[in-house]
């Protein structure tokens, strides 16, 4: 040890003394034994370093052996120590593999964690007394998850942790820093808004006299993050974390039996509620970030396959705004692949520029979580096509077209995705497919997707209808009332609508549209298509095409969506985003 080492060293033994007498004394020592400045609130902070806060997390486990490959993923991907988080888990009444899992992921990483307490059921009773099946809840099945809940908050208690994070096994927090968002809140009660595939969330804006749900105007706009910040709301579940650092965290409860004053049903999370309403205490849902997602509760006499099916609505619908959800290799095995097959038409295209690779590997990915094998076709790129290119093709535009909104004329995006579909109907008539699916790259799967495809066509089979096309997705231009097909669900005659997202199409459809030799009167292809079954409102234009009888049908309500629209975040549009054309026109 060297002389400088030396000295270091009784200055920090002299500073950790100082440390523990009179601030003041300390800062007169530091400016005149080692002419340090004067040790003020700011500067004190970033001499001491304040170790994390101590988090209990709560886990109750309950047939969530399709879920927990990605919860526990998310779990351990948290950018937080580990060493300050005690794992508290319960499991019990699984039909499924549920506890293999959780013990599998242990294996790994409940070293690297402060503590775990464990305690798990293998085997049968599958059931509660009085439950019908695993999405029943009797009172039996209430007073277990209280009992539970009740015995997690104690623990934390009893392990003077700072907080306890009550987190349900079928939430996803794909965000790493939310722990460390939420402390920061500083607030008793926070949740982070979680997101489903529909308007489902983890929170109420609203609850009546009865303590039910009661839907307000400030839902939507908190669930869609058009208000952003943190709010006061009657009740949060599924990801709630609680500050056990202050007073009124006494008072907060699962247990209707331990609230006084409480007059409301046998239920955890409306006791809950109540409990932090009557000790004053508010409680505190936060958008400010995209926190992650919480599944769609079962009903009454919904099976675990269900469930299965929503979590794959579910994924679907995060890789609209996100990635994948993640997995990692250790959990890989427990979760499953649909094998993939054509959803009972002979070939599924899918339309995608090259130059947008990012859609088609989003749309990779939701066809393996649909199960749905699928052709990639490249799209003609508007922007590589020259006067040149497309005299050379024999194009003529139809005279007198102007875009209805923009009263521009073509651009030449419009033309190369014109030309991409009619390239797809040039295939299925020479390969002599009787059904097809086409679908662009920038579709959002409406929620069972592949279950309402089958439907549809077991329709349209049982009805024995003449049909050439079916919108799958479109946009309604008029406001007329749409009629149902005669005996269907499913399928409405459509008026004039815009998009070409998805469609069935058939061979004579195929046919059809290419027999009215398009090319020569050429209009932007969700124009052409409306002419064509004769419900477009521009008789000019219909004037091209005398033979319009293409039989066309849509689904009601809709199979697909547009990913995002005009205006939102992340929109762009290779068709509008593209220059004008100056080719001959048919009236010239």
């Amino acid at each position: 040890m060297n002389e400088s080492e030396v000295g270091f060293g009784y200055v920090y033994l002299e500073l950790r003394m100082a440390l523990l007498q009179n601030l003041v004394v300390f800062n007169f020592w530091l400016c005149f034994t080692y002419g340090f400045e004067i040790l003020t609130d700011e500067n004190y902070h970033e001499f001491i370093q304040f170790k994390n806060k101590t988090v209990v997390i709560a886990i109750l486990v309950r047939n969530k052996a399709h879920t927990l490959p990605y919860f526990l993923t998310c779990l351990e991907r948290l950018d937080y120590p580990k060493d300050r988080l005690t794992l508290w888990i319960r499991s019990d009444h699984n039909e499924d593999n549920s506890v293999e899992i959780v013990e599998r992921w242990l294996s790994e990483w409940a070293g690297l964690y402060h503590e775990v307490s464990l305690e798990m059921q293998p085997s049968p009773p599958h059931h509660l007394p009085g439950e019908l099946g695993p999405a029943h809840w009797p009172q039996a099945r209430y007073s277990h998850i209280i009992g539970l809940r009740e015995q997690a908050l104690a623990f934390g208690r009893r392990s003077w942790a700072d907080y306890v994070w009550f987190l349900d096994s079928d939430v996803f927090v794909t965000n790493p820093r939310t722990l460390h968002q939420l402390i920061s809140k500083n607030h008793v009660v926070t949740a982070p808004m979680l997101r489903s595939d529909g308007l489902y969330s983890n929170f109420w804006c609203g609850m009546t006299d009865e303590f039910y749900y009661l839907r307000t105007k400030d839902y939507e706009p908190i669930l869609n993050r058009q208000r952003s910040g943190c709010f006061a709301v009657p009740m949060v579940h599924s990801s709630v974390l609680v500050s056990m650092q202050t007073t009124q965290a006494d008072n907060l409860h699962f247990d209707p039996q331990l609230v006084e004053g409480y007059n409301g049903p046998h239920d955890d999370i409306i006791t809950f509620a109540r409990s932090a309403n009557l000790s004053g205490v508010p409680l505190f849902v936060c958008n400010d970030q995209v926190y992650g997602y919480v599944m769609v509760p079962l009903e009454k006499d919904d099976s675990l396959d269900y469930d299965k099916l929503q979590l794959t609505n579910l994924k679907v619908e995060i890789m609209v705004e996100s990635y994948p959800l993640p997995v990692s290799d250790l959990l890989e095995s427990f979760t499953s692949v649909s094998q993939p097959d054509t959803l009972g038409v002979d070939r599924v295209f899918m339309i995608n520029l090259r130059r947008r690779p990012e859609r088609r590997q989003r749309m990779e990915q939701c066809f393996a979580e649909l199960g749905v094998q699928a052709i990639t076709v490249d799209a003609v790129d508007g922007r590589e096509l020259t006067d040149a290119m497309l005299e050379e093709m024999g194009i003529t535009l139809m005279g007198g077209y102007t875009d209805p909104y923009h009263k521009r004329p073509m651009k030449r995006g419009e033309i190369g995705c014109f030309l991409s579909h009619y390239s797809i109907w040039k295939k299925v008539v020479q390969s002599g497919d009787e059904v097809v699916m086409v679908l662009e790259d920038d579709v959002r799967f409406e929620a069972f997707f592949r279950q309402k495809v089958e439907a549809l066509l077991d329709e349209l089979k049982s009805l024995a209808l003449d049909w050439d096309l079916v919108y799958l997705g479109r946009k309604r231009l008029q406001e007329q009332d749409e009629v149902f097909v005669p005996g269907s669900k499913m399928l409405v005659r459509p008026n004039y609508s815009y998009w070409t997202l998805g469609y069935l199409l058939s061979q004579s459809g195929a046919r059809k549209l290419l027999a009215a030799d398009p090319l020569n009167s050429l209009l932007p292809v969700d124009e052409y298509i409306p002419i064509l079954y004769d419900r477009h409102t521009e008789e000019k234009w219909k004037a091209n095409f005398p033979v319009r009888n293409l039989q066309a049908f849509s689904a009601e309500p809709l199979l697909i969506y547009p990913a995002r629209y005009l205006h939102e975040e992340g929109y762009v549009s290779d068709t509008e985003d593209s220059p004008q054309v100056s080719l001959p026109r048919d009236d010239l």
